[in-house]
């Protein structure tokens, strides 16, 4: 099998809507015009009152009818579910988040705080922009953005290499959905493995680009949610893959591949020909090292030994380890051959990314401004980590296993009194004290909805992205929910 098996032209890819009409994990029983019938006695019961039940009942069918013709799709359209973290965002704002936001907890935040952290480098405030960059930029990233990424890994992981990265390795995309979209695009009819669980957009990612056939891989609590060597070659061998596609740092787990164990997953890609598609968004944000001091930033290009044939992909920016989710800049690093195909996809999915400020994001990557950007970001996102830890247990949560990296806690809430031990009680509870958590079986990755059985149901994933302010009003507010004051 070659380096390109698992990668086709993009421009054939087809585009074929989901069957699925509306996201079944957040899914509400529809009431019948009967059960309005029913309704409409058991709740109006005043004989003195000349009312109609029948033109009530006729009323209520009308309405409930408007309201399904609005949410149905017009001809030629499919219904398309709301990923886990917008579903959420999309159910506070309806409650007054949008209106009120400094009397709201967001602890279902998918981004960090991005304000100005101690020790941390100046944040931009203001951005020039040339009436050349008014132009569109090229759809594969400016050449000035693009060689300073592969500096960027060059210098940081590969100082010690011969094979080294070049612009022509980097594809810039506008944001993180946008360069995995562009992937997804690009790959052939193959098997492509994904872990249960991971990020929410992968469901719908992996459910609408219809190439290649996605491959759930369970890793669950008594393993520490990792995964051995011996057992991934087991499914790349027995299942026939061709890729597999996960977060490194694991949302939600906040798992780590690091060391010897990630090298052994590079090496394993290519003796077996399978390549590794890694979302190394949160790889800044890393728990593990004992010197809080010593920033540490980790990546599977450590332990590439041919950037043009080792089959791996990366995929990061500036959303999370550069604290600029706005600026919708995102980066794919692998071989030629890979980027080549990514950038045709780039061609006809996105356009290309924003070209003012891409010329912006080529100081970001300098190497010491990341590591003071890094520094700043672990020191203040270890005592957060701690704080929220802390807390939850007093509040009964368990935490089967402590993130090493992101800003999200993974939490099993079962020991709860019900309903509060259901992920999708707890967050809608939580919303009537102004309070945002994501529940967990949005992070069971079900692609096509091939499963019937959901998993999950008892988890939610609380995010210690916000300031310590914000936290602390958030988890007071859980307190007094659990305990009913």
């Amino acid at each position: 099998m070659t380096l390109t098996s698992a990668i086709k032209p993009a421009t054939s890819q087809k585009l074929q809507p989901s069957t699925q009409a509306i996201h079944p994990k957040y899914r509400k029983p529809k009431r019948t015009h009967t059960d309005i019938e029913i309704l409409c006695d058991q709740f109006i019961r005043v004989d003195s009152l000349a009312v109609s039940y029948a033109a009530l009942a006729k009323g209520l069918r009308m309405s409930i009818t408007a309201i399904e013709n609005r949410k149905r799709p017009l001809p030629g359209f499919r219904s398309v579910p709301r990923t886990g973290v917008i579903y959420v965002m999309h159910r506070a704002y309806e409650l007054g988040f949008g209106s009120h936001r400094e009397e709201w907890s967001n602890l279902g935040q998918g981004a960090p705080e991005c304000g100005v952290l101690e020790g941390g480098p100046p944040r931009r405030e203001q951005i020039l922009v040339p009436p050349e960059h008014h132009e569109y930029g090229p759809i594969g990233g400016i050449a000035e953005l693009r060689q300073k990424v592969a500096d960027f890994y060059n210098e940081g992981y590969r100082s010690d290499r011969s094979s080294r990265y070049t612009a022509e390795n980097v594809s810039i995309a506008p944001g993180g959905r946008a360069a995995m979209t562009r992937l997804a695009a690009a790959m052939g009819e193959v098997n492509m493995g994904h872990f249960i669980p991971d990020y929410t957009a992968y469901e719908e990612l992996l459910s609408t680009f219809k190439g290649f056939v996605p491959i759930p891989i369970l890793r669950g609590a008594r393993s520490g949610y990792h995964s051995t060597l011996s057992e991934i070659e087991r499914e790349i061998v027995g299942r026939g893959l061709s890729a597999i596609l996960f977060s490194n740092p694991c949302n939600p787990t906040g798992q780590l591949v690091e060391g010897r164990d990630l090298d052994g997953w590079v090496g394993l890609a290519r003796d077996c020909q399978c390549t590794l598609i890694l979302d190394e968004f949160y790889s800044h944000y890393i728990y593990s090292g004992e010197d809080a001091d010593q920033p540490r930033m980790v990546s599977a290009a450590e332990f590439i030994d041919d950037v043009d044939s080792d089959p791996v992909v990366i995929v990061d920016g500036l959303t999370k380890n550069w604290r600029y989710p706005g600026w919708r800049i995102s980066w794919i690093v692998g071989p030629r051959s890979i980027i080549e195909q990514v950038n045709s996809a780039g061609s006809f999915l996105d356009g290309g990314a924003n070209h003012p400020f891409q010329r912006e994001a080529v100081d970001l990557l300098d190497p010491d401004f990341a590591r003071q950007e890094t520094r700043a970001i672990q020191r203040e996102f270890r005592s957060k980590r701690n704080f929220m830890l802390a807390r939850l247990r007093e509040l009964g949560v368990q935490i089967e296993v402590e993130p090493a990296g992101t800003f999200y806690v993974w939490a099993d809430l079962s020991h709860l009194p019900a309903p509060l031990n259901d992920g999708m009680e707890f967050f809608e509870r939580g919303l009537d004290r102004k309070v945002i958590t994501v529940p967990g079986a949005f992070f069971d990755v079900n692609p096509g909805r091939r499963r019937a059985q959901a998993r999950y149901k008892s988890y939610t994933r609380f995010s210690f992205g916000p300031s310590l302010d914000e936290l602390e009003m958030g988890l007071d507010a859980l307190d007094d929910l659990i305990h009913e004051r």
